[in-house]
């Protein structure tokens, strides 16, 4: 990958409250036959983040348009409520890391444009469960 041309947000689509890590999402992508994990970082509920991906490897995560090519991943843990259904599932802390580090990669990359997993034509998902593109 070149320099990316936008960031899109996703979440892991596992219940709230239920934290996971970037070695269980690598361990669910290779069972679904992937390389490794698909994304670049994943923000975990205290906030903290783990990387996957490298910055300049291209991903895994969003094959419509190409879109794995030309941009960088950001996985939230959660998105579904206690039944399964799409929710903003987020915390504070998630909430104050997914700004940090879209702010960072900004800085390192310009102004690039910030859109949800779900706002790219073909995805018929409600992935990352809250409107990424206005909130960023």
């Amino acid at each position: 990958m070149n320099i990316p041309e936008r960031i899109i947000i996703h979440c892991s689509a596992t219940q709230e409250g239920k934290d996971f890590t970037a070695a269980d999402i690598d361990r669910w992508h290779r069972a679904r036959g992937f390389r490794t994990i698909g994304y670049h970082y994943v923000v975990r509920l205290d906030g903290t983040y783990e990387r996957g991906r490298a910055d300049n490897e291209e991903g895994a995560h969003c094959p419509q348009q190409s879109m794995n090519r030309r941009s960088i991943a950001i996985c939230y843990i959660g998105g579904l409520d206690s039944a399964g259904r799409p929710k903003d599932t987020r915390t504070e802390a998630q909430k104050r890391t997914l700004l940090t580090l879209v702010r960072t990669l900004r800085g390192r990359y310009g102004h690039l444009p910030v859109c949800g997993h779900r706002d790219i034509p073909g995805v018929a998902k409600a992935c990352p469960c809250f409107d990424a593109a206005s909130e960023y």
